[in-house]
């Protein structure tokens, strides 16, 4: 899902940079005045990140100009709240961009919009509604799988306006929606264990 150099237009890319960049400002901000960053709350978001960086940098090629793997945006909204879980992921998503060059730096904007914001606050939201905190195992599953359509849906749209063709968004909703149950299996599975693990957590 790592879009690279050259295959957004100049609008979509900028507009896609300046939407990216109004989320993860007003993460920042959310997270400073509601939730603050405490010892405990750095160390998990850290180790989440680890987690979610190496699951990312397994990837298949797949028609369209990008590419299939595991997001992970579900489980950092759900397990770090929805705007640490932004932060997190866009944290992801810089440093395989320009470190390991895996997603393009005019893409960057599209790539953190798809992954960062769209799978995280779809992912939290969906677990939140169907009621997460007493069906973990069943609420994980749906929002990992749906956060990762909708977020593949939603990078399709970008390269379908790009290019004038429809073709990226069904290429790109058919792949993840047959992926999105493997990251929703996944997804799931992690909450259902750390719910039965950690009460504190205090989902409902």
């Amino acid at each position: 899902m790592h879009i690279p150099d050259g295959y957004l237009s100049v609008p979509v890319a900028v507009g896609s940079f300046i939407a990216s960049l109004a989320f993860v400002v007003t993460a920042a901000r959310r997270v400073s005045l509601k939730q603050g960053l405490s010892v405990e709350g750095i160390s998990l978001m850290t180790a989440l990140s680890a987690g979610i960086f190496v699951a990312q940098m397994i990837a298949w090629p797949i028609p369209g100009g990008t590419s299939l793997h595991l997001v992970g945006g579900a489980l950092a909204g759900i397990i770090l709240g929805p705007w640490l879980g932004v932060l997190s992921m866009a944290l992801v998503l810089t440093v395989q961009c320009l470190v390991f060059h895996d997603g393009g730096i005019t893409a960057l904007g599209a790539n953190v919009l798809n992954m960062g914001v769209v799978a995280v606050l779809i992912g939290y939201s969906l677990f939140r509604f169907l009621g997460g905190g007493r069906r973990p195992l069943i609420a994980g599953l749906v929002a990992g799988w749906l956060s990762l359509l909708l977020a593949g849906v939603s990078c399709g749209v970008e390269l379908s306006v790009s290019w004038g063709s429809v073709l990226p968004v069904y290429v790109m909703g058919l792949w993840h929606a047959l992926l999105g149950s493997v990251e929703g299996v996944i997804t799931g599975s992690v909450i259902a264990y750390l719910r039965v693990k950690e009460s504190r957590l205090g989902w409902s």
